[in-house]
């Protein structure tokens, strides 16, 4: 990781600077970017448009990084979209000296693979953070910042004001800055950063609204109070009650695009198409298996909170691994009230994950219950499934995916 915007610059002028040939929605926030980002890029689609959506990180292929219109990048076309970018990626780290990194490279891959599938617009999620990170070579016309917690301090500051500020840089002047459920010291830093910008503000509980969510069979039926027009009666199947959030701040992201209402109907076949793979996914039905990438502490106590009330009598079989930089005792306090017993494992696609060993021992700190340490992801869930138990799989996105794939299920399945 080698934060600043200099290299990805520099690669994308050579390239022709790709990323000025489309408007953009750009998300930072801690918790809820990539569910909303993909909120965005339905609507988008439904009112006619071919938009671009660009996401991290990936649950089990890299292509799940890149969609148009609703359709992942394809296997065999990675290659050749590759293959577009590295001979600049070449060039540039000839000249200066100075490497590319893996989300550098996938940034400007998407970004080149948008300007040759001619989309009408972008929708891009930040990787970290927000004023240093490689997508924050756009100037998009909205931008949003869904949520604000401590995380990433070694890199984005150690307070919510310092964190919110990170964020809240990828608003640039006269453009619209959309905010979900802040923090009262995110909200006055976000407020600063768009009046010393003469930027339109518009937040969550003050300029649009879920006036009414009520639980329905595979998600909820949603009443919004959008910037513009109400939209009653939408019915949006993902689990859990924040997501009805994210779905109001989609909304009035896009209809900060437009300048317009929308139409409603477009907004009803958006959010019933909605799907957000690993973010409370029901995967399997007999036994009951939940895959969820909460991997901080406010996701985790998000998803406590919604277990509770989506599923206040199961006690589950928890799989559990997590990054040497969260605070995993938080995290594992916050799922101990569900949980039956513990299986913890370290996931084999980061470099940055915790010991399976660490992790069983800070679960048995956190709750009187069975806790197995496991080699791999698809051990612990394969105990977990041998319990008999409901069974959850979360702390990490990473750890989600290595379970999908243990569970069988093909990227998008």
């Amino acid at each position: 990781m080698k934060p600043g915007t200099e290299r990805i610059a520099g690669l994308l002028a050579l390239m022709g600077d790709p990323h000025h040939g489309y408007p953009a929605i750009h998300l930072a926030g801690s918790n809820g970017k990539t569910t909303t980002a993909r909120l965005i890029a339905g609507l988008l689609t439904a009112h006619g448009l071919k938009p671009g959506l660009f996401t991290s990180p990936h649950l089990q292929v890299v292509e799940e990084r890149f969609e148009v219109a609703g359709e992942p990048m394809r296997a065999e076309e990675l290659g050749p979209a590759l293959e577009e970018v590295l001979p600049f990626a070449e060039l540039y780290e000839a000249r200066t000296g100075d490497g590319i990194t893996y989300f550098e490279l996938t940034t400007a891959l998407a970004f080149g693979w948008f300007t040759a599938r001619t989309v009408d617009a972008a929708v891009v999620e930040v990787g970290l953070g927000g004023r240093l990170d490689a997508t924050n070579v756009l100037d998009a016309e909205v931008a949003v910042i869904t949520s604000i917690s401590l995380e990433h301090t070694q890199y984005l500051g150690d307070t919510l004001a310092a964190i919110a500020g990170e964020k809240a840089s990828i608003l640039g002047p006269g453009r619209t800055l959309v905010t979900g459920d802040l923090p009262g010291e995110a909200l006055e830093v976000a407020g600063q950063r768009a009046s010393a910008g003469g930027s339109a503000w518009l937040r969550l509980g003050v300029d649009f609204s879920v006036t009414e969510a009520q639980r329905a069979i595979g998600g909820w039926l949603v009443d919004l109070e959008g910037v513009y027009r109400a939209y009653p009666e939408v019915r949006l199947p993902l689990l859990g009650r924040h997501q009805t959030a994210n779905l109001a701040v989609a909304v009035a992201a896009v209809e900060a695009f437009f300048g317009r209402a929308l139409d409603p109907d477009a907004v009803i076949e958006a959010a019933a198409a909605a799907r957000s793979p690993g973010r409370m996914e029901v995967v399997r039905r007999d036994p009951l298996v939940l895959l969820d990438g909460a991997h901080n502490p406010e996701g985790s106590a998000i998803l406590a909170a919604a277990l509770a009330e989506d599923f206040p009598t199961i006690r589950w079989a928890v799989v559990f691994g997590a990054m040497t930089d969260k605070d995993v005792p938080a995290m594992l306090a916050s799922l101990a009230p569900a949980a039956a017993s513990f299986h913890t494992a370290r996931a084999a696609g980061s470099e940055r994950a915790r010991s399976a060993d660490e992790v069983a021992a800070l679960a048995a700190q956190a709750a009187p219950v069975p806790v197995s340490s496991h080699s791999s992801v698809g051990e612990a869930v394969a105990a977990a499934l041998d319990s008999g138990l409901p069974v959850l799989v979360a702390g990490s996105l990473y750890v989600v995916g290595e379970a999908r794939g243990a569970l069988g299920l093909g990227p998008g399945a």
